[in-house]
């Protein structure tokens, strides 16, 4: 880090002598000016703000200390080494309350000088890399704050505080609003069970970090944010005076399915909603594009344009609120809900014509399909419960028996939600934040303030359930991720690094040769030049075609 000095002096000699003498460019340090007097030396301060000021106490028109007055008040971090040949301690005394840093008397010795600046140099340094240490953690932070705001009114689960605020923008909630996409991976429900969740988890986060990668060099203010497995919301602020583009927002969704079916090899679908959304519209707006993705799988269009429910007994709009009202009671544990949206599902049945069925059949398979995916987001049913589910969706039955498999899984779902403790839940929403947000910073005090409990009850909770700590549990994910994108992908170490949530390369080889007993570059020579595959997923193979 280079940085920059000004000179002070009412003697020519003097001035020409510190810039000849002090080895300002082995210091790293630029002389951006020399003055006269304080009066020129203010103006010099104001245009170049230098962090470094060597002055005279003695000068005309403005003497150095009525200069360090005035240049406090515009800038109270420059560090100042006061030049005087009077050994007076009134002086010392009158530039000691403007935090002059050293005092050297004239004539000078420039030996001892070059020592002090030197030191002082050193110290700036240190200072400036912690102050952007302190931004860079202020910035995470307070991006996961707004974050998690945005991700309580998406997903609308109720309880919690969400007071609305804007990033960066001193705005009311109704002066914000966002284009918002929602992204999902084209039968991702089959996909996924056939993962080992090493793998499931593998796929998540490839396709979140190139979500996320994309959205940044589009350069606009967006948060990606993953609702549940395989599926993710982008938000993009468009603030006053800006306008919603709708144009933009398609070709955005385009470039974002090109970028993973190009890079991972996956088809994605998204879904855009047509005009720009509030933040007391969110979730609402979540659900319509869900829909719209879900219930119009033949549509064309790379990118949806959400559509508007349109009503009636027997419509696939009716049948997906109702299926939706079922999964919003169990995530609530409300039993009286969902039976209630289930006993009004069964009873529209009874009423249909069975003229209808084969209309509706096939949307209805596909609805089951959709409540067993968040039943599995949710953990509320064992691999043989799930197993057992799948064989009879497997045998594409008619529409009384998919009816009957939807209230099986509902009364499966009902009685494990409701034997739930709420330790269990908590420590469930616990790792589901730690998966979503393993890139960022993570600590013990976020998780608990996001779970709304204490830290210490936290720590105690996460060991009971989990069988270690949660630093353990966190470095283990984060290595295992590594390993992984080591293996698979030809980013860099700093940048793999960054990507599992180390800033610094130096720290994150360092807990990774502790975890594995090699450094990052030994793991990846090794496991990209052996001739057999066998912890490769298969994304990462169809990647090296």
């Amino acid at each position: 880090m280079k940085l920059k000095a000004l000179l002070v002096d009412d003697e020519i000699n003097i001035l020409k002598n510190l810039q000849l003498v002090i080895p300002w460019d082995s210091l790293d340090i630029e002389v951006i000016g020399t003055a006269k007097n304080g009066q020129f030396a203010l103006d010099i301060a104001r245009e170049h703000r230098p962090q470094l000021i060597l002055c005279d106490i003695r000068m005309p028109v403005m003497d150095g200390i009525e200069f360090l007055g005035a240049l406090r008040e515009f800038d109270p971090d420059a560090e100042v080494i006061m030049l005087t040949g009077y050994q007076d301690f009134n002086y010392v005394r009158s530039v000691m309350r403007y935090e002059v840093k050293d005092y050297i008397l004239k004539p000078i010795d420039y030996e001892e000088l070059e020592k002090t600046i030197s030191r002082l140099a050193d110290g700036i340094r240190e200072r400036s890399v912690e102050q952007i240490t302190i931004q860079q953690e202020w910035k995470q932070v307070f991006h996961l704050a707004y974050e998690k705001i945005l991700y309580d009114r998406l997903v609308d689960l109720g309880g919690g505080s969400t007071k609305p605020f804007a990033k960066l923008h001193e705005l009311d909630e109704s002066s914000l609003s966002f284009a918002m996409m929602l992204v999902d991976v084209a039968d991702y429900t089959k996909k996924e069970r056939t993962w080992e969740e090493k793998e499931r988890k593998l796929w998540n986060f490839a396709i979140h970090n190139l979500l996320q990668e994309n959205m940044v060099s589009f350069g606009v203010a967006s948060s990606v944010l993953q609702v549940r497995s395989g599926e993710w919301c982008v938000l993009v602020e468009t603030l006053p005076p800006e306008t919603f583009e709708r144009q933009r927002c398609i070709q955005w969704g385009e470039q974002l399915r090109q970028a993973v079916e190009s890079y991972l090899k996956l088809t994605i679908r998204v879904a855009l909603h047509p005009s720009p959304v509030s933040l007391e519209q969110l979730a609402r707006t979540y659900k319509s594009l869900q829909r719209s993705l879900n219930l119009f799988q033949n549509a064309t269009a790379s990118v949806v344009l959400s559509e508007k429910a349109r009503g009636g007994l027997d419509t696939p709009e009716q049948l997906w609120d109702r299926i939706e009202e079922m999964v919003t009671g169990l995530k609530r544990c409300d039993r009286r809900r969902t039976e209630s949206a289930l006993k009004e599902l069964n009873e529209s049945f009874r009423m249909l014509p069975e003229a209808s069925f084969e209309r509706i059949a096939p949307i209805l398979h596909y609805l089951c399909i959709h409540l067993l995916r968040e039943m599995r987001g949710m953990d509320v049913m064992t691999k043989e419960e799930e197993a057992a589910i799948w064989r009879q969706i497997d045998r594409n039955q008619g529409i009384r028996e998919t009816l009957s498999v939807i209230n099986k899984l509902v009364d499966l779902s009902l009685d494990s939600v409701m034997k739930k403790k709420t330790s269990d839940v908590l420590m469930l929403s616990a790792k589901d934040y730690i998966e979503r947000n393993l890139s960022s910073e993570l600590s013990i005090d976020a998780l608990a303030d996001y779970l709304g409990i204490s830290g210490s009850y936290f720590s105690l909770l996460f060991k009971q359930h989990v069988g270690e700590t949660f630093v353990e549990y966190v470095t283990k994910q984060r290595m295992e991720m590594a390993k992984s994108l080591l293996a698979l992908s030809d980013k860099s170490v700093t940048q793999i690094g960054q990507m599992v949530g180390y800033v610094e390369r130096r720290y994150f080889t360092r807990v990774f040769s502790k975890y594995t007993g090699m450094l990052p570059s030994e793991f990846r020579d090794r496991h990209q030049n052996q001739s057999g595959e066998a912890d490769v997923p298969a994304w990462a193979l169809q990647q090296r075609e």
